[in-house]
């Protein structure tokens, strides 16, 4: 248990949690009002509006993407988060009180929406890259996962909660009590006290666009994060879109609001499991990641036939499970080996990549739901996972030059090709598959792709023009 919950040692990241915890549950109470709004109050159930609300809200993460990441690097990112924050909280503030006197229209949502994926677009970066500052290097990994566990166990009691607000007072409430929710983060941020950091100083010769690119040219060398990166935007855009499969499905099966709210509970329970069960983890591999790919396919099928609501109701805690277990790998993965030096803008860049399949997928998932009927999103969902999974396991078998190997009846056994000194014998193979590079590496190299072992936070982080690009020499590194 306490290597569960081992970053919670430190002062600063004990409160962070609890404070973003507690803002959470508001943030959930309010995304499940908002979409509840625009498919039954301003709109006659249209799926389509609540993809365009929602295409609205993650589009500006993936046009601003060169900006926030810049923004996490170069600046202090608490005083990012309390302008952030505030800001959120004023938004959320406004929507009520135009819910709450009836005069709201469904292009008020539109606007909220927008204004919301633009404040979003520079909170999101900011605030993953935060954690980095709170905890210390080796406990990176565990305070990732413990943050996805805060949000998934607010997902528990929001969506819930919203539910019984909205039968109960009404939904421009339930904006109301976010708004409040906010002083949670904000009192939080003003107590933590985070160790200094260095800012980023470029040199005079390096152009502000070289800066900003200075994430993609990253990525572009790092095959482990570009595959990553394929398959959260596959799974983003057509996956991951349960506001609209979660509404429609509970108006196919003639419930109401808080129904609707119980659904959401149910994908929680599952997603705090998943997110507690990486939180164990030491480390975070390549090998979770494309098997939860698999798991989202097969049981989103499974959810597409279920023929009652409570039957339907109990496939989305698995399909919780595996989401949540992909995303949580997912993201520390990205975070802990990430050069420290643009940390921030690759975590902007795996955001944006993340919802930017939004604007494309959510209108068009709606759209079938429209024509087709709400179990259609699901079969989208499955297919999108599992064209996600071919993805990352074709790349495993090439990339880490893999074999598989068949023995008696269905035993099977995979083994790294031209292992020195191990030739390919499945039984001398016994480190994981999916080891740090650097173990695998042992005399002459043989696999030629770069190390995705975790990466320490620098004492004086490096400007842009000098930071090791993988596959690179130093003087291409540098731009010369």
């Amino acid at each position: 248990m306490s290597a569960m919950f081992r970053s919670l040692k430190g002062r600063n990241y004990r409160i962070w949690f609890a404070g973003a915890l507690l803002s959470n549950v508001g943030g959930w109470m309010q995304s499940t009002a908002q979409n509840w709004v625009v498919l039954t109050e301003l709109s006659d159930n249209n799926a389509s509006a609540v993809g365009v609300t929602m295409a609205l809200q993650f589009a500006p993460q993936l046009l601003l993407v060169p900006f926030s990441g810049a923004v996490a690097d170069k600046f202090d990112r608490r005083k990012v988060l309390m302008l952030t924050q505030s800001l959120l909280m004023l938004c959320a503030a406004a929507l009520g009180v135009l819910l709450v006197t009836g005069v709201a229209e469904l292009w008020h949502v539109y606007g909220f929406a927008l204004a919301l994926g633009v404040i979003n677009s520079f909170d999101s970066t900011s605030r993953q890259a935060f954690v980095s500052d709170l905890v210390e290097g080796d406990q990176l990994t565990n305070a990732i996962a413990l943050n996805s566990a805060s949000f998934n166990s607010a997902r528990l009691v929001g969506p819930a909660v919203a539910g019984l607000l909205i039968a109960a007072v009404g939904s421009g409430w339930v904006f109301m009590i976010n708004a409040v929710s906010f002083f949670a983060v904000l009192i939080a941020l003003v107590c933590i006290k985070p160790a200094p950091r260095e800012l980023e100083v470029a040199p005079q010769r390096e152009s502000q666009l070289r800066q900003l690119g200075a994430g993609f040219r990253y990525v572009r060398y790092r095959q482990d994060l570009l595959v990553i990166f394929v398959m959260v935007f596959v799974l983003g855009a057509y996956s991951m879109n349960f506001p609209i499969v979660a509404s429609t499905m509970a108006v196919e099966f003639g419930r109401e609001a808080s129904d609707y709210g119980l659904l959401y509970t149910m994908l929680a329970i599952g997603s705090l499991t998943g997110a507690l069960l990486v939180a164990r983890r030491p480390a975070a591999r390549m090998r979770a990641v494309i098997a939860s790919a698999g798991g989202v396919g097969v049981v989103s099928l499974i959810a597409a036939l279920m023929p009652t609501f409570w039957t339907f109701a109990g496939t989305l805690v698995f399909l919780g499970f595996a989401t949540a277990t992909l995303l949580t790998t997912a993201n520390g993965f990205v975070q802990s080996t990430a050069a420290p030096e643009v940390r921030g803008r690759v975590i902007a860049l795996y955001v944006a990549v993340l919802v930017g399949g939004t604007p494309l997928g959510a209108p068009l998932v709606g759209a079938a739901a429209d024509e087709l009927g709400a179990r259609s999103t699901l079969f989208i969902s499955s297919a999108a996972a599992m064209l996600a999974f071919i993805v990352g396991a074709v790349w495993l078998f090439t990339a880490r030059k893999l074999r598989l190997h068949r023995g008696d009846g269905w035993h099977f056994a995979v083994t790294h090709v031209g292992r020195p000194g191990l030739d390919d014998d499945p039984g001398k193979q016994t480190e994981t598959l999916t080891a740090p590079i650097d173990v695998l590496r042992r005399g002459e190299i043989v696999l030629p792709i770069e190390s995705s072992v975790p990466q320490e936070t620098a004492a004086v982080p490096l400007p842009t023009s000098t930071i090791r690009l993988p596959g690179r020499a130093a003087k291409d590194e540098a731009g010369e």
